[in-house]
């Protein structure tokens, strides 16, 4: 049986969220490594606190260098994670949908980073090309359980969404003007890619006992975007 290619974006704020967190780094591999009979893993690593630290020190720098800068990171990230699961050090980390074509057919799983600088983009747009491209569902694991009305982490009385149409996701992400390092669960640009390709997208917390539930096709505890 063919295998599904299933794309991932893997929050930087889980990878490092001030440093490595290796706790969820073991649980999210062995999940991942559990599932690779049935899928075939296209990870998007994002910055995190790295990215966060080189954009802040590059206030005085125009858009573009700042956002460079935590492109960088991005693709440090992807490699750091890609060796934590004893990968070959030397394989590339792929910086076109293109060269990530070529190596998932031959690889179980490939890291990427941000693919490369496109006004108000981040790792998750570039997760959302992918899965558009590859005709496959994208799950966003991010530091909150899903989507909710305003942010968990400041406010209690945030009520948790499990179901919502593209179109209102996008009219939700577009409240507010896009910056490099923002931290709403899914960028602007990704809510327009995943509306106008039809991609069913999941967001997820950093219960990993949530992503296994998903890819085995069972009940989950997350946000599912859709039509």
């Amino acid at each position: 049986m063919k295998r599904k290619v299933m794309v991932l974006s893997l929050g930087g704020s889980l990878i490092i969220p001030d440093k490595v967190d290796i706790k969820f780094l073991k649980q999210f591999k062995e999940i991942i490594m559990r599932n690779t009979g049935k899928y075939r893993f296209i990870i998007v690593c994002g910055g995190g606190s790295l990215a966060r630290t080189y954009i802040s020190a590059l206030t005085h720098k125009k858009y573009h260098m700042q956002s460079t800068a935590g492109i960088a990171a991005t693709r440090a990230n992807a490699k750091f994670v890609s060796v934590f699961f004893d990968q070959d050090p030397e394989l590339e980390i792929p910086t076109t949908i293109k060269k990530i074509k070529k190596l998932i057919k031959k690889q179980d799983i490939v890291f990427s980073g941000a693919l490369g600088f496109k006004p108000k983009q981040t790792s998750d747009s570039n997760a959302a090309e992918i899965a558009a491209y590859f005709k496959t569902e994208f799950i966003n694991l991010t530091n909150v359980s899903g989507l909710h009305d305003k942010n968990p982490k400041k406010f209690k009385s945030a009520k948790f969404i499990p179901k919502i149409t593209w179109a209102k996701f996008y009219a939700m992400a577009n409240k507010s003007a896009f910056k490099p390092g923002q931290h709403f669960v899914l960028d602007q640009t990704s809510a327009k890619i995943i509306q106008e390709k039809k991609v069913t997208c999941h967001i997820l917390g950093q219960d990993m006992k949530q992503l296994h539930y998903l890819l085995k096709g069972k009940k989950f505890k997350g946000t599912t975007i859709s039509g």
